[in-house]
């Protein structure tokens, strides 16, 4: 495997750009931190090869934040002296108030507030109504035209309206989604591992980035999290929080972390590109990087002892939450 100063880099999606094996969130994170720690942080990422960065502007949706988080990825950026080709930036697109709020807005108002002049991917956000695919494709491969990135992925979507996306952008000449970003974790498995998006997977339309791996940190041990985390389709928390514990019990068996052990798992399957977490201190980012050797190590075992978490097995029928 193609690895980036040790670390493992895959394609993100067919014909995709490398990227990292891991990759760090935006949410609840670079404003969590001093700007000095910061940058400890992001050049010890970036030496480590953890250079893919998700960054989106919280401005949308039913819990709309105004948080800062991006501005302040892009000061740490320039404070730690980072060059633009030495990152991948991933960004978002949101749906919830699209079209009224334009992709060109949004892209506009994203870019500006990191400082920069592209993203390299961006991911295709939530909705609550049905959405316009064709006019969703179009609107995106007017970005792409533009400049302001190259590849798209999709964010949560129920598996007909990706499936009229691949197809629409096919029979058009466009560009396709070619990644999809998923809440993945040893005991949230269904969309990316049921029915809906599996052949995606498997026949290679798609990859998946695995994101809400920790289940907003349940899984790493914090069954009980003080700050907000993210939302819980399904309604099977209190089962995650079960699950936490024999989580817990393999981690102590293999003389690691219940964090390294809710990484691995995800690493073990063969369609994840890219892992995203989120970290606010140096020691979880050093922690979670020593994931890679206990999935080298002892992936057989872990799935094996894993594999009876899978709480969310009840799912619409059309792939939706």
């Amino acid at each position: 495997m193609a690895q980036v100063n040790g670390m493992p880099v895959r394609p993100l999606g067919p014909g995709g750009p490398q990227v990292s094996l891991f990759g760090l969130g935006s949410w609840n994170t670079w404003d969590r931190m001093t700007p000095e720690d910061a940058v400890v942080l992001l050049r010890r990422a970036v030496a480590a090869g953890v250079t893919l960065f998700d960054v989106a502007h919280y401005n949308m949706g039913p819990h709309a934040e105004q948080a800062r988080t991006d501005i302040i990825f892009g000061e740490v950026v320039r404070a730690a002296g980072l060059d633009r080709a030495d990152y991948h930036l991933c960004g978002k697109l949101w749906l919830w108030e699209y079209p009224t709020t334009s992709f060109e807005q949004q892209m506009t108002t994203s870019l500006e507030r990191i400082g920069t002049d592209r993203a390299d991917s961006v991911v295709v956000g939530d909705y609550m109504s049905p959405p316009d695919i064709e006019r969703i494709v179009t609107d995106v491969n007017e970005q792409i035209r533009a400049g302001r990135f190259a590849v798209w992925g999709v964010n949560n979507w129920v598996a007909a309206d990706l499936a009229r996306a691949l197809d629409f952008a096919a029979a058009e000449g466009m560009v396709g989604p070619i990644f999809a970003q998923l809440k993945y974790s040893i005991a949230r498995r269904t969309m990316a591992e049921g029915p809906f998006y599996l052949p995606h997977f498997t026949e290679g339309r798609l990859a998946l980035q695995a994101s809400d791996v920790f289940e907003g940190g349940i899984l790493a041990g914090r069954k009980f999290p003080e700050r907000k985390i993210g939302a819980d389709p399904g309604g099977i928390r209190d089962r995650v929080r079960e699950a936490a514990d024999v989580v817990a019990e393999v981690a102590k068996a293999h003389d690691a972390t219940a964090a390294q052990v809710a990484i691995a798992f995800c690493l073990l399957n063969p369609a994840v590109s890219n892992v995203l977490f989120g970290v606010s201190r140096l020691e979880q980012l050093e922690d979670n990087l020593a994931a890679i050797r206990l999935a080298d190590e002892h992936g057989p075992a872990l799935r094996t002892a894993l594999d009876p978490l899978w709480a969310d097995k009840a799912i619409n029928a059309d792939g939706s939450w």
